[in-house]
């Protein structure tokens, strides 16, 4: 095995008649057994670069390693020590959930009698044993994402690619999956892992790569990028959107840098000094006439510093 599970250098990707490079000369290594996150907002690269690392995207230039092994000179061989999970489940529905593992273990030319062995095991891990005979379309949305993830790791992969495992997933269901994925990671696996719910990166992740535009705007420990951008935080929820641009504006007083305003949210969360008098920021927000339905100060998190380092204009597909 490979010092690094997945290793980019230099990589770039540009598309015709596109201007900009899709990934603009990144580099970075996945380590073994570990969960490195990927970020970034929609067209930042994370598509393509997963692409590129499970031999779906050609590269333009650089290089792409999985296990040692370079995707462009051996996708076969690189294939072989990967597995993708796909954010929709594609599950066979003709098929039942034992059949599902058990075809995929064979086409990845896993002997029979050890197909079966890890099918039953996986089963069982993933708390799916009794449901082993049941066609897929029976499943509950949680259950078929974990049998998807039973699937993908039936040939024994080196690196385990999940894109967005959670989305659509209730939150208990989502919490049992983050539980399963930390086992899989203490018993060895390598997850690279693409997401939109930054709380799911923040406890998962042991390394996180924040692309923006094709390159790579921060990387570090979860703990690591939020210490980067500061501490303390002030949080203003508003009745009207409209309102945003004046809530900015009022902040900006208490401000370390500037407010960071998420329109979807109806919010303006600014980095502040410590200790900043809430009821001085109430006068201010009552001055500029702001009509405020939340006000509160909380410590950094992987959201803001998503919003911090990343292009809000950003809205191509990645």
């Amino acid at each position: 095995m490979s010092d690094a599970a997945a290793e980019v250098r230099d990589l770039v990707k540009r598309y015709p008649k596109r201007p900009t490079n899709a990934v603009d000369g990144i580099s970075f290594t996945v380590r073994p057994a570990e969960v490195f996150g990927l970020l970034g907002p929609n067209g930042a690269g994370k598509t393509t670069t997963v692409g590129v690392l499970t031999t779906r995207v050609a590269l333009t230039s650089g290089v792409a390693l999985i296990d040692g092994i370079d995707v462009t000179r051996a996708p076969v061989a690189a294939r072989r020590r990967l597995a993708v999970v796909p954010q929709r489940p594609n599950l066979d529905r003709s098929l039942n959930a034992r059949q599902n593992l058990i075809f995929h273990a064979a086409y990845h030319g896993v002997p029979a009698a050890e197909r079966n062995r890890r099918a039953d095991a996986l089963l069982d891990q993933f708390g799916l044993a009794d449901r082993a005979g049941d066609k897929v379309d029976r499943m509950s949305g949680g259950q078929a994402q974990r049998l998807m993830i039973a699937r993908a790791l039936m040939h024994a992969p080196q690196v385990l690619f999940l894109d967005e495992p959670t989305t659509g997933l209730d939150p208990r269901s989502r919490v049992e999956l983050w539980g399963l994925l930390e086992e899989l990671v203490r018993e060895g696996a390598t997850l690279l892992l693409t997401t939109q719910y930054l709380e799911e990166a923040d406890r998962l992740a042991d390394d996180i790569v924040v692309l923006d535009g094709g390159r790579i705007a921060a990387q570090g420990s979860p703990a690591e990028l939020k210490s980067r951008i500061g501490g303390e935080r002030l949080e203003v929820t508003l009745a009207s959107a409209d309102e945003l641009g004046a809530a900015a504006l009022a902040l900006g007083p208490f401000a370390t840098d500037e407010p960071a305003i998420d329109v979807e949210a109806g919010r303006v969360v600014a980095p502040v000094r410590a200790g900043v008098p809430l009821t001085e920021v109430v006068r201010a927000l009552d001055a500029a006439e702001v009509d405020t339905t939340d006000l509160h100060r909380r410590e950094a998190t992987l959201d803001d510093v998503f919003l911090t380092l990343t292009d809000p204009t950003m809205e191509l597909a990645a």
